[in-house]
């Protein structure tokens, strides 16, 4: 019987797209097994790659955005539409990575680029908007992607005010009057793998706030800045909810403004690409990730991936840029085959991310070929 096996990754951090990761997965399996029928699902858990993995799979166009990044910058960032359906992608408008270290600066930083790519999906005829949350370098509070979308921020004096953190601390008053109307008849679903609150301990500014910039006296003035926002706008109950703090604060805003319902990002990408369908009659799934360790199945993208192998009694095997001893912990209950580092032990960064592509065909070819026959 020919063996079907289908090759689902999410982007390997740095060197590979999950949709470049996928081809090389169906190519090690082609190495090793000549005759296999060979199905590539990229996905996304919501952050950088997210657009690029459904795109190919929705049959969407790709249309270019102009756009300011978190530093307001011009960048050209761009939206996936299908139908009615449109795909953003927080990161492709103000990602961290678009960001040197030496550059970050959380208290200038904003997310006017993501209204901008939201308002050229309303302007594509898009009803239906799905928003990658994950890799911002942002902690606004969603406050500029709603200037770009028509609310206003003023100042005790009626001024606006900057949508940055620095601007937002003098913000007196809310003017929502002139927010885009056509929102009005659009469903907004939030994909994220986090549920944190907006501020506290746990939210964005504790959490995530050091990755951006923030230095142990920055955080609590952050917090203090996402609080005011929310009490000025009269959402300080929203701020407690689950995923509130995604994104810098962007859940926020799409929670308290759009109406937005959030979900894990694998489980609405899953159900986009009709995973459980493809996995259905697979011989074996092949997923991974950059790194894999014991938060691998904590609402990344392979915990979507085994869960669907495990409904459906098909064995799934991890391929990683490195495997974390922790991981182990993932082979407990049976479903996952098999933990496979890409990376030959010791090799260099450099050579890591240089040799991804090659390095991860090669650990394919080689453990299925150790597995032998397909059945």
């Amino acid at each position: 019987m020919t063996p079907t096996v289908v090759c689902a990754p999410d982007s390997f951090k740095h060197a590979l797209s999950a949709r470049r990761a996928a081809a090389a997965m169906a190519a090690g399996v082609r190495e090793a097994w000549p005759d296999a029928v060979t199905v590539e699902l990229p996905l996304s858990d919501g952050g950088e790659g997210f657009t690029d993995a459904l795109a190919g799979a929705l049959q969407a166009r790709l249309i270019p955005v102009p756009l300011v990044d978190a530093l307001g910058r011009d960048a050209v960032g761009r939206i996936a539409v299908a139908g009615e359906l449109a795909i953003i992608e927080v990161a492709s408008a103000v990602g961290l990575e678009a960001v040197a270290d030496e550059e970050r600066a959380i208290w200038d930083a904003d997310t006017r680029g993501v209204g901008q790519l939201m308002a050229a999906a309303l302007d594509a005829g898009a009803t239906d908007l799905l928003v990658g949350l994950g890799g911002s370098a942002t902690n606004d509070g969603g406050a500029g992607m709603l200037a770009s979308l028509g609310v206003r921020f003023l100042d005790a004096q009626g001024a606006e005010v900057p949508t940055t953190p620095r601007g937002l601390a003098r913000v007196e008053r809310v003017d929502v009057s002139g927010l885009d109307p056509r929102l009005g008849d659009v469903r907004v679903r939030a994909a994220c793998d986090v549920d944190t609150p907006l501020t506290g301990p746990r939210g964005a500014s504790a959490v995530f706030g050091p990755q951006k910039g923030a230095t142990p006296h920055d955080v609590p003035q952050l917090d203090a800045v996402l609080a005011r926002l929310a009490e000025t706008c009269g959402y300080e109950d929203r701020a407690a909810w689950a995923g509130a703090g995604a994104a810098g604060g962007l859940g926020f805003a799409l929670l308290a403004f759009l109406g937005a319902t959030l979900a894990p990002g694998i489980a609405l990408v899953a159900d986009l690409l009709d995973l459980d369908a493809h996995v259905a009659g697979a011989t074996v799934v092949l997923t991974g990730e950059g790194a894999v360790d014991a938060q691998t199945l904590a609402g990344k993208a392979p915990a979507g991936v085994v869960a669907a192998a495990r409904r459906h009694h098909v064995p799934v095997i991890i391929f990683g840029g490195r495997v974390e001893p922790e991981a182990e912990a993932l082979l407990a209950d049976g479903a996952v085959e098999a933990l496979v580092a890409v990376s030959p032990e010791g090799q260099p960064l450099a050579e890591v991310l240089a040799a991804a592509e090659p390095n991860l065909r090669s650990a394919v070819a080689s453990y299925l070929s150790q597995r032998g026959d397909a059945a």
